[in-house]
């Protein structure tokens, strides 16, 4: 009887360390996967920031060949100098921009110093060598394949935030993730209408 009751102890001990196991098991399993998401979203959203940096970047070296491939009348030198300004402002922008709001609001800048480049008073037939330098067409061309980049990384940035947030707020991962801290809800990033849209240069 005693041997049999000492049997039943140690059943019911395997039980609950089984139990135990595979609860902490659980937990950091759970723990496990929301760090991966959460270090997801955080290298997704800097592949959009370097998107929109390069974009950035771009518009003060297209400035800088148009101005240096071609002897311009002091009207349209003055044009290009108030683009390179702003383009330069708008450069500096982007690289403060953290958060999906600053990023959209700094592209904006961006987009008016593209439309001031695109207003720029430059006839290319008159300017042969403008027409035909390797880097002005190569920087167009860059511009425009940006613009594609920029629109392929933001909706890879959203649907590693909306993995995250189902994670974090789906039962019962969501006692994990306030356990842990993992309650904040990551910001979509949302473009204001037309924004992908392809920004043409055009002379």
């Amino acid at each position: 009887m005693l041997k049999m009751n000492n049997n039943k102890k140690w059943i019911i001990i395997g039980v609950v360390a089984l139990v135990i196991l595979i609860i902490v098991g659980w937990v950091v399993g759970a723990y496990n996967s929301l760090v991966t998401l959460d270090e997801t979203v955080d290298e997704k959203w800097a592949n959009v920031q370097t998107a929109y940096q390069r974009r950035a970047d771009l518009i003060p070296n297209l400035v800088e060949t148009v101005q240096g491939a071609a002897d311009f009348e002091s009207e349209t030198q003055t044009e290009i100098a108030a683009v390179r300004t702003s383009a330069v402002a708008a450069q500096q922008a982007m690289a403060s921009a953290s958060t999906p709001g600053e990023v959209t609001a700094a592209s904006a800048q961006v987009e008016s110093a593209i439309a001031g480049f695109s207003g720029l008073n430059i006839n290319v037939e008159r300017y042969p060598e403008l027409r035909a330098i390797e880097n002005f067409l190569s920087l167009q061309d860059e511009l425009a394949g940006t613009e594609n980049r920029i629109k392929v990384e933001r909706d890879i940035y959203n649907q590693a935030v909306r993995n995250y947030n189902v994670k974090v707020r789906k039962f019962p991962s969501n006692i994990i993730a306030g356990m842990f801290g993992f309650e904040k809800d990551e910001p979509f990033f949302e473009a204001d209408e037309g924004a992908d849209e392809v920004v043409k240069v055009n002379f």
